[in-house]
């Protein structure tokens, strides 16, 4: 029996993918495989038997995916599971940021001594002009990242009639794909902020997106531009926000991810990181996870790993249960020839295999004819750089 700790509420439609044959429980012990939303796990979370965590959501900051990658832990997120709901959201913010919804909707609210309704019409219509906006029809989005969410939100700005530029240095063969011909590839952010009337941030946090958008890239930016963060606090510098938004060089900052030395501002509308919060994004992001883990945790396939290769094996058509081997190793040279040898001294026949490596991590998948002895599985784990060896 496999066993699954929860943390969090999980959707039930994610938990309901799991078999009779898992133990799915926020009590679970020693347990296999960790589920989690928002909840920030630390390093003494992940016991000998952890061999993988399934965050329901794109952001992993929660997880310590280095010290886990150490002990040969997988971390897999759900890329693209919560993407509408982010992209209905950004339609959100360029409407607010573009007309007085809130300050017209804060006025109304303030009349709650008028008790005549002619009256209240009257003053409405000689005060409307104040609450005056623009359209954001012709006007131009530049997007920062161009994946699942991304390229839905230029999809989406491309509908409503605004012109899409488009910036991202990590830009995938599929996020290619999935992109509308009508979005411009910019090659620079420098060329994307300056020609931009609204941007939008669609970032994982890395080294090398961690404040991004800084005193110098803010000094760059067209006059007046509205800046939209649905992505993470972290991809901005808030000193250099909030001193753009004094020299006016920002018109608006729209973000997810409230911070105090912005609240209460005129031209600052903050939410409270609800970008993903939607049933149906939740219930889609529960089922990418459960059956994520399930395929690895019963194949040893990986797919959307933040700190592990992705690769599958198709089970070989003649090879017996129980004869296939996960092996994750530090990136060093000869480790597949001394797993091999040891194999080969066994008398053990490999079936079929596939190795990759991602950084300082390799994985491998190994089908053998026969189950190799405990002596022999002993000996591959003590081989110098071997992290971890699960037979499945």
């Amino acid at each position: 029996m496999y066993k699954i700790k929860t943390f969090n509420q999980i959707s039930s439609k994610g938990l309901v993918r799991f078999p009779d044959s898992y133990e799915v429980s926020p009590e679970s012990v020693d347990a296999d495989a960790i589920l989690v939303r928002s909840h920030k796990l630390q390093d003494t979370d992940a016991n000998p038997n952890l061999k993988a965590v399934a965050r329901a959501g794109a952001g992993v900051n929660n997880v310590p995916v280095s010290a886990y990658t150490e002990q040969g832990i997988v971390v897999f997120n759900t890329p693209g599971a919560n993407a509408n709901a982010v992209k209905e959201l950004v339609l959100c913010g360029l409407l607010l940021s573009s007309r007085g919804i809130l300050p017209g909707i804060s006025y109304v609210n303030s009349l709650t001594d008028m008790q005549d309704n002619a009256a209240m019409s009257k003053l409405l219509e000689k005060e409307k002009s104040r609450f005056k906006g623009s359209e954001i029809a012709g006007k131009t989005l530049g997007i920062v990242g161009l994946g699942a969410i991304g390229s839905l939100v230029a999809e989406m700005a491309i509908g409503l009639g605004m012109k899409v530029l488009g910036y991202d240095p990590a830009l995938s063969v599929d996020a290619a794909w999935r992109l509308p011909n009508q979005v411009r590839k910019i090659e620079n952010l420098t060329a994307l902020l300056v020609n931009s009337d609204f941007v939008s941030l669609h970032l994982p946090v890395l080294d090398s997106t961690r404040n991004l958008i800084n005193a110098d890239a803010i000094a760059n930016m067209k006059p007046g531009l509205c800046l939209l963060n649905f992505s993470r606090d972290e991809i901005v510098d808030t000193q250099a926000i909030l001193n753009g938004l004094e020299k006016k060089q920002l018109r608006m900052y729209v973000a997810d991810f409230p911070c105090a030395e912005l609240i209460g501002r005129d031209d600052v509308v903050l939410m409270p990181h609800i970008g993903a919060s939607t049933d149906e994004a939740e219930e889609n992001c529960a089922i990418m996870a459960a059956d994520q883990l399930m395929d690895f945790l019963e194949n040893g396939n990986i797919k959307n790993s933040v700190n592990f290769p992705n690769l599958a094996l198709d089970r070989a058509a003649n090879a017996q249960k129980g004869t296939r081997l996960a092996i994750s190793n530090k990136n060093v040279p000869k480790m597949l020839g001394q797993i091999l040898s040891i194999l080969a001294d066994q008398d053990i026949n490999v079936i079929d295999m596939i190795n990759k490596s991602r950084n300082e991590i390799a994985y491998n998948l190994i089908d053998v004819e026969s189950r190799p002895s405990d002596e022999a599985l002993s000996k591959i784990a003590q081989i110098k750089d071997v992290i971890k060896v699960t037979v499945l």
